[in-house]
């Protein structure tokens, strides 16, 4: 299964959870039920999966966790706030680089309508 159609069925999952939810509550509420509805469809979910830091010949085990890796392809990382900035964008780019992911999808469900809260990031696709 490609990026793209991965990331297509994430989205459209994602968008059935926020018609049901709305926006406002918190990111843990929108992780659960998008990796609930994600693994219903029959997709291969790990949640908070551990990314390690690895630098020349350091390897740190305790760096960073990615919301939703799906089908070992695909990060998902989950916001509920005002507005995506920067960082966030840099944030998961660094998650692709590490894991060796070719793309991302940033979801900010704290938004009236979810399409204006979804940002693709692409690694080298």
């Amino acid at each position: 299964m490609t990026e793209n159609i991965i990331s297509s069925r994430i989205i459209q999952a994602a968008i059935e959870v926020h018609k049901a939810l709305g926006p406002g509550l918190l990111e843990s509420a929108y992780q659960e039920t998008l990796y609930y509805k994600l693994k219903k469809a029959g997709l291969k979910v790990e949640k908070e999966k551990a990314l390690p830091l690895v630098f020349e010949e350091v390897k740190m085990d305790i760096g960073y966790r990615v919301d939703l890796m799906v089908e070992d392809k695909v990060i998902v990382e989950i916001k509920s706030i005002e507005a995506l900035n920067d960082i966030f964008l840099a944030q998961i780019l660094t998650y692709l680089k590490l894991s060796g992911c070719k793309l991302g999808l940033l979801i900010n469900f704290n938004v009236m309508l979810l399409k204006q809260g979804i940002k693709r990031v692409v690694n080298n696709l």
